[in-house]
């Protein structure tokens, strides 16, 4: 059993009355309440019946919501902490504004975004952005800052989810993250421990690999890790990621081919995370369907043995039942001890209690008034927005001397719109790439746009320079290649019929590259001459572009990563 005078020391620091609440809430409930108790599940329920039936056959601890219109979000909420007993964690992955929780909320910047301005106080309110406007629909439990290090190129899932590769600006605007989303009392679960962003695949596809030395790690991760368990957060996420170096440091006797992702290594989780780096709060799980954890081990052994390695929550399901039984049979031939199950329990009622969410509950605040749905969008989080994007925006290069452009110079613009072939993954908010055409129009420009529905043979085989040269007097390719889960790469996929949309023609025809996500497309565009990163898809980060490149703006941002990835040719 845990000893409970653990819960009066950070990060819980609760005072007698909390402790007694933790102690009689646990000396209250029965043993299916507190398996319950361990499990944080996606719900897509709206209908309060439904959400009250789930609430009553499953007692979870927390539940998390995918972006929906504020109004219907506020409603499940409410549903939610009405039907449990115990006050609910309601959590939401609240990395780029409050378009993680709610779908009309603000997309205020991807974090490499908000690092290439350089200014700290943008991280603060990306943190105060999501966490108040997270508070308005009852949203309590934020999955983010993201402490990770953008370390290699190929990573296709970090990328400009991360603040950077250096870590001193990872830290420094992680924490002023964590100070805006504190002002709304929104606990933050910082992620993925033990770090991610070293290996060029994605955890969600195969479990990952931070193959770092244990003195790289140290002066890295490490570090990070450190001064964020020192702001005293309630909660850290641990992703299905090995750690080499340290599991046989901690764990000598380990064979290289039992070395486990952190949710299932007692070594990383009690000795790395615990121990070392002190951390006492809740570890919550990443998402226990993504492969990198369902491949480690069965999954009627994984979902108790990450528990009895140090997991205190488990995040998501993939059959419910299912999950709460291998859990029940755990519990019965001793694969998951009473004392372990309990320990998590005290540990997430703990958590609650810091959070003050028994006496809201008390009190019927756990979900705010409907008048708090003016906090959404509202005008001052739009003019933030506006302003980091004017800040973030990046010219990498431009060693042609293009810019800045005007329609005398040049009246025809061709567009090429790079986009996903294939949809998939969870990305943060909706993409606005082809706001740009209007954009230029407006501006005086003729533009035509590369039509991929319906090739023209006769351009792609048998025309020449002359040909191109008749119909546009600029090329502007735009991509939005965007980050998101279960994808293995994030690169430029041109059209595989003789490449017929790449710039073939920089040479002879002026060419520019501007890339609203991915800040590697040098990778694939080394040729491009003047090239410009922005970071996020939004409107606003759009109208600043083009601000930029017609010469009314100066360019501000500078990139937080190597964007032009160590290619050969990618600065000229």
């Amino acid at each position: 059993m845990l000893d409970l005078a653990m819960l009066k020391k950070t990060p819980f620091n609760l005072n007698d009355k909390q402790v007694s609440w933790v102690t009689d809430t646990l000396e209250s409930m029965s043993q299916e309440e507190k398996i319950g108790q361990i499990f944080c599940p996606i719900c897509g329920e709206t209908e309060p019946e439904k959400i009250n039936q789930f609430v009553n056959t499953y007692n979870p601890g927390g539940v998390l919501y995918r972006p929906m219109e504020s109004k219907v979000i506020k409603g499940c909420h409410k549903a939610f902490q009405d039907s449990s007993r115990i006050p609910m964690l309601l959590a939401a992955n609240l990395e780029s504004g409050g378009v993680g929780i709610a779908s009309d909320g603000t997309y205020f910047s991807r974090p490499m975004g908000v690092a290439a301005t350089g200014n700290k106080e943008n991280a603060y309110r990306l943190g105060y952005i999501s966490g108040k406007e997270a508070a308005a629909v009852g949203c309590n439990w934020s999955f983010a800052p993201i402490c990770d290090l953008d370390k290699n190129f190929m990573n296709p899932i970090m990328n400009v989810r991360t603040f950077g590769d250096n870590v001193n600006t990872v830290i420094g605007f992680v924490k002023e993250q964590l100070r805006g989303l504190d002002e709304f009392g929104v606990a933050a679960a910082p992620k993925h421990f033990p770090g991610d962003g070293v290996d060029f695949r994605d955890q969600h596809l195969v479990s990952s690999v931070n193959s770092l030395s244990v003195e790289e790690y140290d002066e890295s991760y490490g570090k990070i890790w450190r001064e964020v368990i020192d702001t005293g957060v309630l909660s850290v996420m641990v992703g299905h990621i090995l750690q080499p170096a340290y599991s046989k440091l901690l764990n000598p006797s380990l064979k290289d081919e039992d070395i486990m992702p952190a949710t299932l290594a007692t070594e990383i989780l009690q000795g790395l995370l615990r121990d070392k780096l002190g951390f006492n709060g809740v570890i919550v799980t990443d998402a226990t369907p993504m492969i990198g954890f369902t491949t480690a081990m069965k999954r009627s052994d994984a979902l108790p043995a990450c528990i009895m390695a140090g997991c205190d929550m488990i995040l998501f399901n993939k059959n419910i039942d299912e999950d709460y039984e291998f859990i029940r049979a755990a519990l019965s031939d001793g694969r998951l001890s009473e004392e372990r199950l309990e320990e998590a329990a005290i540990r997430i009622l703990a958590m609650k209690a810091a959070m003050g969410l028994p006496e809201k509950k008390a009190k019927g605040t756990l979900v705010p008034e409907e008048a708090y749905l003016t906090d959404i969008d509202c005008k001052e989080h739009r003019d933030w927005t506006k302003q980091c994007a004017d800040e973030a925006v990046t010219l990498v290069k431009d060693t042609q001397h293009l810019l800045p452009i005007s329609p005398d110079k040049y009246k025809k613009i061709r567009l090429y719109f790079l986009e996903d072939r294939v949809g998939g993954g969870f990305k943060d908010g909706e993409s606005e790439i082809y706001r740009i055409k209007a954009l230029l129009e407006k501006e005086g420009f003729e533009v035509s746009v590369y039509d991929y529905a319906k090739p023209d043979f006769y351009e792609m085989f048998e025309t020449g320079v002359g040909y191109a040269k008749e119909k546009f007097d600029l090329a502007i390719y735009v991509a939005c290649i965007d980050t998101a889960s279960n994808q293995s790469v994030r690169r430029i996929d041109w059209v595989h019929l003789m490449a017929a949309d790449a710039p073939w023609f920089v040479n002879d025809i002026p060419t520019m590259f501007i890339s609203l996500a991915n800040p590697y497309h040098l990778v694939d565009a080394p040729m491009v001459k003047t090239f410009i990163n922005a970071y996020t898809p939004t409107k606003e980060v759009c109208e600043a572009v083009v601000e930029k490149i017609m010469g009314r703006s100066q360019f501000k941002g500078i990139s937080p990563v190597d964007p032009f990835c160590g290619v050969w040719g990618s600065k000229f």
